[in-house]
């Protein structure tokens, strides 16, 4: 599955289907364990779990093991997860069962695919999984709601799972030999994470492109530096696409100057009133988001493939008519995009900080007042104590973007010793894109702002104009002090929700 039909369940409500071909898989897989296990010694069908590995389990007492896997794990602690990601990590898991290697009783496919098509979400805590093997606790409480007991979200309400199967005419899941450690052992917490995540960085580097033009045509900055015969002399992709598209967006403005006409030709002057070339937030952008753009596409291709990975272990492969054990739970491939994430994501943040102060300053600018203020100064402030959320939002971002990938601490009785921590990674790497969406909200407001105190508004490009109209709907001009916590989340809100799709 390419991301864009993962995105088309996930934010666009198309219903999930399973194809005939898809259920014989997977009533194949599991006749085929049911038959092989038969007289074999098979981790976690017959053995305990983790250390416990070395004890083995009744054949009276299977059943039993896969209930007390998912009770014994439901452990979570902290806050929910918000239903999105939930759904996500539920298509996750689905989608490793549709490859037809774990084993698994068909109907533990199905009964995930009725959640999710029901807007059913299992009520997951976020703290508890290290990575490896895989989300256990997360996952747990996953298959908790399942086997029809915890808690779920449903219509917007937090409900006893058993009740909310009831009134459907839901059958809960009844795990037979393998459904439990199935369900529990995997990446689909981290992974379905991660892909959410992508997909509101992805839209908040189009945004910075956006604002990036914008700043320019107030500056009235030379258009060279988006030049395609010069950035295509850096040798790197994402540094030519981004200025390609950012000469797109720009495309129709009366903003910008032209160094060809302006400076290529005898001068007088001594000292140039407007800057022969602005400052590296305004004049480096294709070199500073360029590196980001090749991030997150090879992010997207790792979160692609482990999304379309056979994740759990052990792994039944009818094929060589076998079941390996091994560690494809492991989430090392997930921590490390989401700690690079975080990172390229923060320095979106950063860039954006860096040109709000450019807006903010007016020594700097020479062009505007103090703060964007347009009313009395002194006595009014005008956007003053905004930069101050924005610094401070942008100052966490730079503390959460260290590594999370690296900080492996052994757990199990040492049969974890080297662990991946990859929720946490993806948990806070969603920490760093919502803090962004803040300091991005914050800096549409100045730029809109910017733009009324110079009076540009019908020179900017037709792209940036719409944009400017967008914004001024939910934040009028203002001169007043008034109060604008409730502002910029409105503003949040709408970036969210917009349809941008420039990359």
């Amino acid at each position: 599955m390419q991301l864009i039909e993962i995105e088309d369940i996930l934010f666009n409500g198309k219903s999930l289907e399973v194809s005939e071909e898809t259920k014989k898989r997977l009533l194949d897989s599991f006749n085929f364990l049911k038959e092989f296990s038969k007289d074999k010694i098979i981790y976690g069908i017959n053995t305990g779990f983790g250390p416990m590995a070395q004890y083995r389990v009744n054949d009276e007492d299977v059943k039993a093991l896969q209930y007390n896997i998912i009770r014994s794990h439901s452990c979570g602690a902290g806050e929910p997860f918000p239903e999105l990601y939930v759904k996500a990590a539920m298509l996750a898991r689905y989608h490793t069962f549709v490859r037809g290697k774990s084993g698994v009783d068909p109907y533990a496919l199905e009964l995930l695919r009725t959640f999710i098509n029901k807007g059913i979400c299992p009520v997951i805590p976020q703290h508890g999984s290290v990575g490896a093997s895989g989300d256990l606790v997360q996952l747990a409480h996953m298959a908790l709601a399942l086997i029809g007991e915890g808690e779920v979200f449903y219509q917007g309400k937090r409900r006893p799972t058993a009740e909310v199967m009831k009134e459907l005419g839901i059958t809960p899941l009844k795990p037979t030999m393998r459904e439990g450690l199935a369900l529990n052992n995997g990446t689909a917490m981290m992974t379905g994470m991660g892909i959410v995540n992508l997909h509101f960085a992805k839209k908040l580097l189009d945004y910075a492109l956006i604002a990036s033009v914008m700043i320019n045509e107030i500056a009235e900055s030379y258009d060279d530096f988006m030049a395609k015969e010069l950035n295509d002399l850096k040798n790197h992709e994402g540094q030519s696409i981004i200025a390609r598209k950012m000469l797109e967006i720009a495309q129709g403005t009366q903003c910008m100057r032209k160094r060809a006409v302006e400076m290529f030709h005898h001068h007088e002057e001594k000292v140039f009133t407007h800057k022969v070339q602005p400052y590296y937030s305004l004049r480096c952008v294709p070199q500073i988001l360029g590196p980001i753009y090749d991030a997150y596409k090879f992010t997207e291709k790792i979160l692609e493939e482990e999304f379309n990975a056979v994740d759990d272990n052990p792994v039944v492969d009818m094929d060589t008519e076998t079941v390996y054990h091994g560690g494809n739970f492991h989430g090392d491939y997930v921590s490390f995009e989401m700690d690079k994430l975080k990172i390229a994501t923060t320095k979106i943040a950063v860039l954006m900080e860096r040109q709000l102060n450019y807006l903010c300053h007016d020594r700097i600018n020479g062009i505007l007042p103090p703060f964007l203020n347009l009313g009395t100064l002194g006595l009014t402030y005008g956007i003053q104590a905004m930069q101050f959320t924005a610094c401070s939002t942008t100052a966490e971002c730079q503390t959460l973007s260290n590594s999370m990938y690296v900080h492996s601490i052994p757990n199990n009785n040492d049969n974890q010793d080297v662990v991946s921590m990859g929720t946490n990674s993806a948990i806070l790497a969603k920490r760093v894109i919502d803090n962004c969406y803040q300091v991005m909200a914050i800096h549409f407001i100045a730029l809109v702002q910017a733009v009324d105190c110079i009076n540009i508004q019908d020179k900017l490009s037709p792209f940036t104009k719409n944009i400017y109209h967008e914004v001024r709907q939910i934040v009028p001009k203002f001169i007043e002090d008034t109060p604008k916590d409730a502002d910029i989340q409105h503003v949040i809100d709408y970036l969210i929700a917009k349809k941008t799709n420039i990359l």
